[in-house]
């Protein structure tokens, strides 16, 4: 082929391609209005590789301890807590995967392993024991009105006597927070069983990452002016979606948990896509982009690329995410 037939041909594709991406930018809104009435659902059951490989046994068998919890839900408090981390430390001295502290953990640590000790820098003592914690708070506070999950876990950060004097979930600003931090993070480790609601913001992010077709890569790029308006891969995902006003964590294993996990054949545009050498692994995720529909993504690649169009449809696909704005404001600053 010469080098005019060549360029010809990249240009129609180039061309097709664009305009594919616009008419799947119209589709989005057309989708997320045919399904916002609550077609939509989930499962306690751990969405793949949410948990460390690790760690999955254990959440999934303590989450069930008792009715007050779920695995989901202990997977985001551990992710909260420590982005599970079982060496982490905090200023306050809370320790471990499960960050108790020390006169908590006296009372209520366990030994989850039966091993003979109760090490709270052990995981398989600490999660163990973080289970049986929320069920002796849920035990308290069985007898309150309301959701008994939230009034547990308005127990965790006010204490079991405050639910029992309002009657449910206190009027405090910051237990009423950790309350919908706990259960919106829940939904970005569930695996779903029905479908997931289209994000209404998709378009616009999918609209300003195409309009940086083009532009070459930078490593730790966020876009600004000093780096020529430059991006890597998550610093593109970032910027695309807080055009819409919903701010991203800046690495693409955190922006993995801004929302609940579509199956790789209920995909829609707009959606993040994930890229890992690991796939049991969540917090090992190394690359992200964004979904535009027929199995190809906007990425910005890695250095000597450019902002493009690449297929999904590779060995390392991990998984996706359909980004909402609560799941977003849900995710710890430092994990």
């Amino acid at each position: 082929m010469t080098v005019r037939k060549a360029w010809i041909a990249v240009t129609v594709a180039v061309g097709a391609a664009l305009s594919f991406v616009m008419l799947l930018v119209v589709g989005v809104y057309v989708v997320a209005g045919n399904l916002s009435n609550g077609v939509g659902g989930g499962t306690k059951a751990l969405a793949k590789g949410a948990v460390p490989a690790a760690y999955s046994t254990l959440v999934q068998k303590w989450g069930n301890l008792c009715p007050a919890i779920n695995p989901a839900l202990l997977a985001a408090q551990l992710y909260q807590e420590s982005g599970f981390n079982p060496d982490a430390k905090s200023p306050a001295a809370a320790q471990g995967i499960a960050q108790f502290i020390p006169g908590t953990w006296a009372i209520h640590g366990m030994d989850g392993d039966g091993d003979g000790d109760r090490d709270v820098w052990d995981p398989n003592d600490a999660i163990p024991s973080a289970a049986s914690y929320d069920c002796k708070l849920a035990s308290y506070v069985k007898d309150v009105p309301g959701n008994l999950t939230e009034n547990m876990l308005a127990s965790y950060n006010a204490g079991s006597y405050a639910v029992i004097k309002y009657g449910g979930v206190p009027p405090y600003k910051e237990t009423q927070n950790y309350v919908k931090t706990i259960t919106t993070l829940e939904q970005s480790f569930a695996a779903p069983v029905g479908r997931v609601d289209p994000s209404r913001q998709a378009a616009a992010a999918i609209s300003y990452a195409q309009k940086k077709l083009g532009t070459p890569y930078l490593w730790g790029g966020n876009g600004t002016a000093d780096q020529g308006g430059r991006f890597d891969c998550s610093g593109l995902t970032k910027a695309a979606y807080e055009s819409v006003g919903i701010t991203l964590p800046r690495v693409a294993n955190d922006q993995y948990n801004a929302g609940p996990h579509p199956s790789r054949d209920e995909l829609l545009p707009g959606d993040l896509v994930f890229f890992s050498d690991d796939l049991t692994n969540s917090r090992a995720i190394r690359h992200v982009g964004i979904y535009v529909g027929g199995g190809y993504m906007i990425d910005a690649p890695y250095t000597g690329a450019v902002i493009r169009f690449d297929p999904i449809d590779t060995p390392d696909y991990f998984g996706a995410t359909r980004v909402t704005e609560d799941g977003a404001k849900a995710l710890p600053t430092t994990v």
